[in-house]
């Protein structure tokens, strides 16, 4: 009895620690400046005439590539469509309320990356391009907010549901914090199974530091159900990897089935429709997640430059129980 006692006491010890450490390291977070510029392209556009065009090409000579006549974006500032689109996007952002979030994320990667530069912010549009939501290089971060103006809206129609849940505004920080996890995250060694679920669970092990304040299906870009499904479910699709012997296959078909984005995962049984897609990355999560809580020293700039293989050894990972 007084043994089990003790263990909870050091158990509320520990969490209590780490709760201290955390809040005293958002504090140091939150005394960084850092000054946001963001520039709304996207109105300058709906707002411009042809006789602009010379002045926008000088003001933003990144979004006007050379061998594309004047022409071209004479008729797409008279095109009908991207009328529309202008219409809407201003519609459903007249100001751009991410302000805040974008900054306390600049904030999270000064801290945990000093040698990050804070970048000018351009919103834009892109004739819907799901596929390139926000573009991120060492001086611009481009975000493309027709990508984001609501699983149902109109434009949308026609896209499987498991796309049009991304094209939502209160992913647009998670879109550009995986952007900037992959910048920082150098790309797997090896062509094993686990080498690609540990190198996303890095990338979202990042996300984890860097957004703090989003929920664990936006940083995974789950719904609320999709989540509790893998929460749920985590000891079975534990057992199925290992009962199958796919941590070390080398099958680029496990991509398609457990990585990549798609209606839901491949398991091959009765329950793949109630799935979510990418359990691959949110196994590989868990077992960055508790190699870390158990390696407390390990900085985060060293655990995105361990290999799969110690960080899945030394997690001794363990799968949640339903």
């Amino acid at each position: 009895m007084l043994k089990n006692i003790i263990y909870l006491l050091l158990i509320i010890n520990f969490i209590t620690s780490c709760k201290n450490d955390s809040e005293k390291i958002e504090e140091e977070i939150a005394k960084i400046p850092v000054n946001v510029a963001v520039d709304r392209f996207d109105k300058v556009f709906a707002e411009a005439t042809p006789e602009d065009i010379p002045k926008l090409k000088r003001e933003y000579p990144l979004l006007f590539p050379k061998q594309y006549a004047d022409s071209v974006w004479v008729k797409m500032i008279n095109d009908t469509i991207q009328q529309e689109l202008n219409r809407e996007t201003l519609k459903a952002f007249p100001e751009f309320e991410q302000q805040e979030a974008l900054e306390n994320l600049f904030q999270h990667l000064k801290y945990y990356f000093p040698q990050f530069q804070v970048p000018k912010v351009i919103t834009v549009t892109s004739e819907v391009d799901y596929r390139h939501q926000t573009i991120v290089t060492d001086t611009v971060v481009l975000v493309s907010l027709d990508t984001y103006l609501g699983e149902e809206h109109k434009f949308y129609i026609g896209l499987q549901s498991y796309l049009k849940k991304k094209l939502r505004k209160e992913q647009i920080i998670p879109d550009i914090a995986t952007a900037y996890a992959k910048k920082f995250t150098p790309q797997p060694e090896g062509r094993t199974f686990l080498a690609s679920m540990i190198y996303y669970g890095k990338l979202l092990y990042v996300k984890d530091q860097l957004i703090p304040n989003f929920s664990e299906a936006q940083r995974m870009g789950y719904t609320s159900k999709e989540i509790t499904w893998a929460h749920t479910n985590e000891e079975q699709i534990w057992r199925y990897f290992i009962e199958h012997e796919l941590l070390y296959d080398t099958d680029n078909e496990l991509e398609q089935r457990f990585i990549n984005l798609a209606p839901f995962s491949k398991f091959r049984l009765q329950l793949d429709n109630e799935s979510p897609s990418q359990l691959g990355q949110y196994m590989g999560w868990q077992i960055v997640k508790q190699f870390a809580a158990k390696n407390p020293e390990v900085s985060l700039a060293e655990v995105l430059q361990l290999d799969a293989e110690t960080i899945f050894k030394q997690s001794n990972y363990k799968p949640r129980k339903p």
